[in-house]
This record gives structure tokens, C-alpha cells and sequence, in this order.
């Protein structure tokens, strides 16, 4: 067994509003499209508009098989 830290894609959904506290993605975005390989962020207090290549999150650190066995 070994420490693994573990990243999870995250469901973005259209119309919620997220803040990304640090990075170049940095502070509050209102999610206006998604699909399975692109979100589109709105930012509330200019109106710029970037679509992203989406992006995954650090969920947790476990103890678990490394690598796993697919």
C-alpha cells in the first residue's frame, strides 16, 4: 500500500457559480457551458468569457494500491 493523492474531474454545471482560489483561474466564474472536454467560465464582474480544457480537482489523500490494476 502506498499514500496516493487522488484527482477527480469535476461536474460542472451550467449556471453555477464557482470561485477558483488560486492559479491563473483564480476567483469567481459563473459556469455558462460544459460538455465531456470543455467548460465555458463567465467571469461575473468584467463579462470575459474563457473556455477551458476542463480540469480536475485534488479530492483526497488515501492509502491505496499504486498503480492500480485496470
Amino acid at each position: 500500500m502506498e499514500m496516493v493523492t487522488v484527482f477527480t474531474p469535476y461536474a460542472f454545471e451550467i449556471g453555477e457559480k464557482i470561485y477558483i482560489t488560486e492559479g491563473r483561474r483564480k476567483g469567481d466564474w459563473e459556469v455558462i457551458d460544459c460538455d465531456d472536454a470543455q467548460v465555458t467560465l463567465r467571469c461575473p464582474v468584467s463579462g470575459k468569457e474563457v473556455v477551458w480544457a476542463r480540469f480536475a480537482y485534488h479530492v483526497e489523500k488515501r492509502e491505496q494500491q499504486w498503480p492500480q490494476e485496470d
